[in-house]
């Protein structure tokens, strides 16, 4: 399993069109953003004990979560992830869904599950009878992504970084509706915005430079766990 290294940075407005000027000059949009940016609806699992939420608030060293995810509102593309951390390093792994798969684990309906061919989806399946896994939140947001690459500066080798900006954070408990587009969901007060910076094996300068903000220290930030303060 390959881990990535993380940070996440709580920022403001002024922090927001900072960074993305910087970005814009330095790094690539990600070419599947509308616009320079696209909307996340993810479907987040735990268990009557809050198992998965605990770890998070307890800082756990080794810790997963399961989340079934689409973009723009487009289920013709649904994926369900898996991810994992230890310590500052994450790992995600990922299996397609159809729309009929996600909304049947939405609604309960899992029997078909120990016979797909994706060992993800068998994973979960074994994680929500042994362990009570079972949707829990709604969790919506925009995201701005930024892409290094070689040819945006000579000279300087990759190591496979995406920047990404995410704000606009908001939250539903209506799970078997996950795949309505009109399905309600709600902003989170409080919530900040999210500079959330990722790497393989190092980080340029030119990133590092560009994403540096005085006074901002990495944070354990988690949309699930904001999410929860409605239940």
């Amino acid at each position: 399993m390959d881990f990535r290294h993380e940070w996440k940075h709580e920022i403001n407005q002024t922090d927001l069109l900072i960074l993305r000027q910087r970005l814009r000059a330095v790094a690539s949009p990600d070419p599947h953003a509308v616009d320079g940016r696209y909307t996340i609806r993810s479907l987040y699992f735990d268990n009557a004990a809050d198992k998965v939420l605990h770890e998070k608030l307890d800082g756990v060293n080794r810790r997963e979560k399961f989340r079934i995810r689409y973009y723009n509102g487009d289920t013709s593309v649904i994926h369900l992830e898996k991810k994992s951390r230890v310590g500052g390093l994450g790992n995600k792994q990922s299996a397609a869904l159809t729309a009929e798969q996600a909304q049947a684990i939405a609604d309960g309906i899992l029997d078909w599950m120990p016979n797909s061919p994706e060992e993800l989806i068998r994973e979960l399946y074994i994680k929500m009878r042994t362990q009570g896994l079972r949707p829990k939140t709604i969790v919506d947001y925009t995201r701005e992504p930024f892409i290094f690459s070689p040819g945006n500066v000579t000279d300087i080798a990759p190591g496979n970084v995406r920047v990404t900006l995410d704000y606009n954070i908001r939250t539903g408990s209506r799970c078997r509706d996950f795949l309505d587009p009109s399905c309600i969901t709600v902003p989170v007060v409080g919530a900040p915005i999210i500079l959330e910076v990722k790497w393989d094996n190092f980080l340029p300068d030119i990133i590092r430079d560009a994403v540096r903000l005085p006074g901002r220290r990495v944070t354990a930030f988690s949309k699930y766990a904001q999410c929860r303060i409605y239940g």
